[in-house]
């Protein structure tokens, strides 16, 4: 049985005023206070960062930005660095996600540019990866995955060296925002060749203890039946992410 802690983020995406924020992270909070089984983290807009974590306090909700920038500052006109991200509160970043690879034209360099500077500053990275509706079609899931991790992954490949408290978030991109979600077993099968190179890229400590959540329409009535799966140490929750009356039963799927 695996050791791994569940670990489950909520992504706001461009959603809440800061009001809704603190409102939402102080009802996550109060019904989730005493738990200690799974790890929690919401990630709200920039704006919303300090408020949020005012609000958090020391119910040890953790917290995360949606992205940043791998420079620690200079002419980027619109983006955000690290340190501003550490003194606004984060411990944690979402780097590549889908919508950042399609919308924003974000490559695995980039990404892989940022996951080290993540570290460097003290962030840790959820680094997101996901195969579209065509490549799946086109059985090419495993192909992909694979090349995405390769790229956003290769300053750690290089040095033979990937810290255990990596998380890696598999989402694939014909199930976000759909409706549609992975079936456990389809999760379990990309999450499981995830490990497997992890295994051959680091040694196995390592791909035993990173962390991969499954990102896609999660959801309360079918997150228990996704967290049964060996290898899904959690989820990425978008939409049911910003109510606390949906996002709450995610976090205690083990009720």
């Amino acid at each position: 049985m695996s050791q791994r802690k569940p670990f489950i983020a909520g992504n706001w995406k461009m959603n809440l005023t800061l009001r809704e924020s603190v409102d939402l992270v102080r009802a996550i909070a109060e019904q989730t206070r005493g738990l200690e089984s799974v790890e929690v983290l919401v990630a709200p807009p920039y704006t919303s960062l300090p408020r949020v974590k005012e609000a958090i306090g020391k119910d040890g909700i953790l917290l995360a930005a949606q992205n940043m920038h791998w420079e620690e500052g200079g002419a980027y006109t619109g983006e955000v660095a690290p340190p501003m991200l550490v003194e606004a509160g984060c411990t944690h970043v979402i780097l590549g996600h889908s919508e950042r690879r399609s919308l924003f034209g974000e490559t695995d360099d980039m990404i892989d540019r940022k996951a080290e500077s993540a570290y460097k500053h003290g962030l840790t990275p959820i680094i997101c990866i996901g195969e579209t509706l065509e490549e799946r079609e086109q059985d090419r899931t495993a192909e992909v995955i694979e090349g995405q991790l390769r790229g956003s992954l290769k300053h750690f490949r290089d040095k033979k060296d990937l810290p255990k408290t990596t998380l890696l978030a598999y989402e694939p991109v014909w199930a976000i925002g759909t409706g549609r979600t992975a079936t456990p077993e389809q999760a379990q099968e990309v999450h499981r060749q995830i490990r497997q190179w992890l295994t051959a890229q680091f040694e196995s400590a390592t791909a035993n203890a990173v962390r991969i959540l499954y990102g896609g329409s999660v959801k309360p009535d079918n997150v228990k039946e996704l967290m049964a799966m060996p290898d899904v140490d959690g989820a990425l929750v978008g939409g049911a992410s910003l109510k606390a009356s949906s996002f709450v039963p995610i976090v205690r799927f083990e009720s």
